[in-house]
């Protein structure tokens, strides 16, 4: 709606992780640089870690942009799945064909297996994306171990890349996975972005749209830094919803009024509430009546 309003080609602030919008920062550039690393020969797991919104999903679409045909992927998204849910959907997503009335743990796992020889025969790698993976129950994550088991003198033939919040960290550090976490040769926990890149995200997601020219206000872009606390996700909502603030007023420039309009209509951010005042000359009936109800009290009391 208000794309041509401020000359965009495109919507730039759509929380979809479009890696075409991917602002490299420091943080992200040295989390893709890992994730990098940790899919080299010898790598097993790769953990990338964040707070919700700080662009992990939109780091790893960037690397899959990156992989070569050479390379056979699989991506679950809701890993909220039993040992054998999580077999049959990488059966799924690597197009292994398997009967549902025989799937059992054995099965799929030697069907899995197959896949992963198969696929080093023909000098193809495989690797398994698990997103929020913060989900996943010890047992699931047992059961991945197990499977990156395969390998060569040189390399694992499955390599895995958990993404996930915090709490996977945590995950992590029980007894019964340490196993597990010996494995990761590669890890990153990936923070929300300074003030300072905050101001160079958002003029390069409207360069990618389209508009070279400066559409918020420095006031604007330090009031966005301090209600999104530097989370993209969160930037993303508020400056949509800014723009559109802005087209609706016919304003060129967004400034932090509209800022902060934004982030109370899709934060749901309370503002200070503004305590109505008494005007002057309903003061002195007011301290009348104030002094009569004392009187009357003070009169019972002493009855």
């Amino acid at each position: 709606m208000y794309t041509g309003f401020f000359g965009l080609n495109s919507q730039p602030f759509s929380i979809a992780p479009n890696p075409d919008f991917l602002f490299l920062s420091a943080r992200h550039a040295e989390a893709l640089a890992h994730l990098r690393y940790g899919l080299g020969d010898a790598g097993g797991f790769v953990l990338l870690t964040g707070e919700v919104g700080t662009g992990k999903t939109t780091v790893s679409r960037c690397l899959l942009q990156e992989l070569t045909e050479q390379t056979e992927v699989a991506f679950i998204l809701n890993p909220t799945l039993n040992e054998l849910e999580l077999l049959a959907a990488i059966c799924d997503q690597l197009k292994i064909r398997y009967k549902k009335a025989d799937a059992s743990l054995k099965n799929l796992t030697d069907k899995i297996t197959n896949r992963l020889l198969k696929n080093h025969q023909l000098s193809k790698n495989t690797i398994l994306i698990i997103d929020e993976a913060q989900h996943l129950q010890p047992a699931v994550l047992e059961q991945l171990r197990l499977l990156t088991n395969l390998e060569t003198n040189t390399k694992k033939l499955l390599q895995v890349i958990l993404i996930g919040q915090p709490e996977l960290q945590q995950l992590l550090q029980r007894q019964d996975l340490r196993q597990l976490a010996q494995r990761i040769t590669a890890r990153y926990h990936l923070m929300p972005l300074t003030e300072q890149e905050v101001q160079q995200y958002v003029s390069y997601r409207l360069q990618v749209a389209g508009c070279s020219r400066p559409v918020f206000t420095a006031g604007a872009l330090k009031k966005l830094f301090l209600l999104s606390g530097g989370i993209p996700r969160l930037l993303n909502l508020i400056c949509d919803r800014a723009l559109l603030g802005g087209y609706s007023q016919q304003k060129a420039l967004v400034d932090a009024k509209l800022v902060e309009q934004a982030a109370g209509e899709v934060l749901a951010v309370r503002m200070p509430v503004q305590h109505q005042q008494w005007p002057w000359w309903l003061w002195p009936a007011v301290t009348l009546v104030a002094l009569g109800a004392g009187a009357a009290v003070a009169a019972l009391w002493w009855n």
